[in-house]
């Protein structure tokens, strides 16, 4: 009977940690004694944060907690903006190698009117691990193939029963994958594509950006007509591309290459459109590809394009340093690139803070390597007033832990999302506690 109610509870507690944080209400919560670490301006070494109706209501050293609220004594610890992973896989895929697990990428080429909210899979074990590490929110980001529009990004909370009560923002741009010149060759565990000619290569790439063109030209008629008042039958992806060239969001461009990236800040100026570069790195297994960011470093920070820079735990591509991951975020804030980072992934969300971590021991200021997992892809992805930083009137999106969070010897030991303290259990910490617990083996006779 022992062994059956440790079966039943040992279930109970799996089934609990696949669960979203639940929907709470949300009392007033005071954290005192606390270092706040702001990033809006000095840290307050002994301060009081205090939220209610899921916002910041007070921060400060003279703060009054109101009556009934639930308090966290901070002594010792600190507490800073929650983490922002702005591009993953975060919901839309659970494992790699299961095909019915993956949602991330959409039938056909353009799907610009596809939100990644809708493919959300609010149960998914990614999320608690991620969450538990002090990642708040996150960016669903549907894919597509080079010289697509897999869909729009949608910002999201890492805390939920449905996808509804996660959502910040359905849309913060429309995912656009600028194509690439490949002339196939040999791959990985076999042959690729039949070997073709420069020219071949080139006519594609250019009938690729002939494409993108065309969508765009295509949402102005659209716009114009509708506008005109012209009966028109209605496109939900003409009046996607639409809002992009109205200025309402930008398009999320993922490139890598030198001449990809200059082809597409080319293409914004042309057509009088925002970007924001995605430039997921390109390393990776045995050192192939490498992103080529630092070519266009003087480019991009002239036409003001923000990067939103790959993980730095990374092989280093064809005839680069070993340290060329490691030093990029260093060397694109030198450059005076505004940029934030991210994991471009599901599993790995949870190593944000250790990405960015990285950096600072390559000469990435710390303060800016903090900035750019929580206040930077905040501004870049237009929702500051909302979140990246502590201050009055912003959401209750919040880590509290007992140190530096880009240490890995670091604890997390409260994640606050929208004023409600989720806790910090997940799958890990399940197995973790199960088999430390594992009986010792009696000696034998």
């Amino acid at each position: 009977m022992r062994n059956r109610i440790s079966v039943l509870v040992g279930t109970a507690l799996v089934a609990c940690w696949a669960l979203p944080a639940p929907a709470q209400e949300r009392p007033a919560l005071a954290i005192r004694n606390v270092k706040i670490v702001t990033l809006a301006g000095p840290a307050i070494e002994r301060g009081t944060v205090v939220i209610q109706d899921g916002r910041i209501t007070a921060v400060g050293t003279d703060v009054t907690v109101p009556a009934g609220a639930r308090v966290i004594d901070g002594a010792g610890l600190e507490v800073y903006p929650g983490f922002f992973d702005a591009s993953t896989d975060l919901g839309l895929t659970e494992v790699g190698a299961v095909d019915v697990t993956n949602d991330q990428r959409e039938l056909g080429e353009f799907n610009p009117h596809l939100l990644g909210a809708t493919a959300v899979h609010p149960a998914s074990e990614h999320i608690p691990v991620a969450r538990a590490n002090g990642v708040t929110h996150a960016v669903a980001t549907p894919s597509s193939a080079g010289g697509g529009m897999g869909g729009q990004g949608s910002l999201m909370n890492l805390a939920g029963w449905t996808v509804e009560e996660m959502l910040i923002r359905p849309s913060v741009g429309v995912m656009l994958s600028w194509p690439t010149m490949r002339g196939g060759g040999f791959g990985f565990g076999g042959f690729a594509a039949q070997q073709r000619s420069f020219r071949q290569v080139q006519e594609q790439y250019e009938e690729a950006k002939r494409d993108i063109v065309a969508w765009l030209d295509a949402a102005r008629q659209y716009a114009r007509a509708r506008d005109a008042g012209d009966p028109v039958r209605r496109d939900l992806r003409l009046e996607a591309v639409a809002r992009v060239l109205g200025g309402e969001i930008p398009f999320l461009v993922s490139a890598t290459s030198q001449q990809a990236i200059r082809d597409a800040v080319a293409f914004a100026d042309e057509q009088q459109v925002r970007i924001v570069l995605l430039n997921s790195g390109g390393g990776g297994f045995g050192g192939g590809g490498g992103s080529e960011i630092d070519k266009v470093f003087d480019l991009l920070a002239e036409k003001n394009i923000p990067v939103i820079l790959g993980a730095t735990q990374a092989m280093p591509g064809s005839d680069r340093r070993y340290d060329d991951a490691y030093s990029l975020p260093a060397r694109v804030h030198a450059a005076g690139i505004t940029f934030a980072l991210s994991t471009f992934s599901s599993s790995d969300s949870r190593t944000l803070p250790y990405e960015i971590g990285m950096a600072v021991g390559y000469g990435l200021p710390h303060e800016e390597a903090l900035k750019a997992i929580t206040r930077y892809p905040a501004e870049i992805l237009g929702v500051g007033d909302e979140l990246g930083t502590i201050e009055v009137g912003k959401r209750a999106n919040l880590v509290v832990t007992d140190g530096d969070p880009l240490e890995i010897r670091t604890t997390v030991r409260h994640v606050i999302i929208d004023g409600v303290d989720v806790g910090v259990g997940n799958r890990h910490l399940e197995l973790y506690e199960k088999y430390r617990a594992r009986p010792l083996p009696k000696d034998k006779p």
